[in-house]
């Protein structure tokens, strides 16, 4: 777990970043922390992250890698907002186990555990992969790509995107995928025999692509499929696969 917390400030900071995420920065002050994503126009990802109510400020947990490159989008949108962009202070730590006060659920999924926002950083041992195959999360780096649609990764079941808020950038691809088409493809959970390396094309008995192989534990697997080809016995390398959807 290597995280980044960036901190935003200032009188306008709900109203700028409700401009900017896929949830509904309004209903941070009473939910504590939601999770949210910011788009391309095209409606493509660039990052996943966590926003934390503070007093007088609004935290945000990214996956380390994506920092530098989301501070200087945030920073490049903020224009003559009334905003400041910085570091935090906090550090992340998190588990499944009993939570430490103050320690607030994942909004993602319960069976995720807890996350606390403070002065110590650390895990409890948990088996976050296990975890994340068994409730069909996506990590950014793996799962979650520069090419991934929100919306195929499962981001409405995970409490990621709000279709109600008002426009945000990238908003209209979301909301046309989600009212005026049906999704031919996303992620989803597979039963495994054997394994293969994360990034395993997937491809029918006959041959045919049919998606990609990411995170596996305890005989499932993460895997990005094409929903008509995914039917029967599928293969990732030496790897069988089976898909109950």
């Amino acid at each position: 777990m290597t995280r980044r917390i960036l901190e935003i400030s200032g009188p306008e900071r709900v109203k700028f970043l409700q401009g900017l995420v896929t949830n509904d920065v309004n209903r941070l002050a009473e939910a504590g922390i939601l999770y949210a994503a910011m788009l391309t126009p095209q409606g493509k990802y660039l990052a996943d992250f966590f926003l934390i109510e503070r007093e007088g400020a609004i935290a945000l947990d990214v996956d380390a890698a994506l920092g530098d490159g989301l501070a200087q989008r945030l920073k490049m949108y903020r224009l003559r907002s009334k905003v400041e962009i910085g570091e935090s202070d906090l550090q992340l730590a998190r588990g499944t186990g009993m939570p430490p006060a103050g320690a607030l659920t994942d909004p993602r999924s319960a069976a995720l555990g807890w996350r606390a926002y403070g002065s110590e950083s650390g895990e409890d041992g948990s088996d976050w992969d296990a975890l994340r195959v068994g409730e069909i999360v996506p990590e950014s780096g793996i799962e979650l790509t520069p090419d991934s649609y929100i919306l195929e990764m499962g981001f409405e079941r995970l409490n990621g995107v709000d279709f109600r808020k008002g426009c945000y950038v990238g908003q209209e691809v979301t909301a046309r995928m989600k009212h005026k088409t049906e999704l031919k493809k996303g992620l989803v959970a597979v039963e495994i025999e054997g394994a293969a390396p994360v990034g395993s094309a997937i491809t029918t008995e006959q041959g045919r692509p049919a998606g990609t192989l990411y995170t596996q534990a305890g005989g499932k697997a993460l895997a990005y499929l094409r929903f008509d080809r995914a039917r029967g016995a599928l293969r990732a390398g030496d790897a069988r696969l089976t898909w109950a959807g």
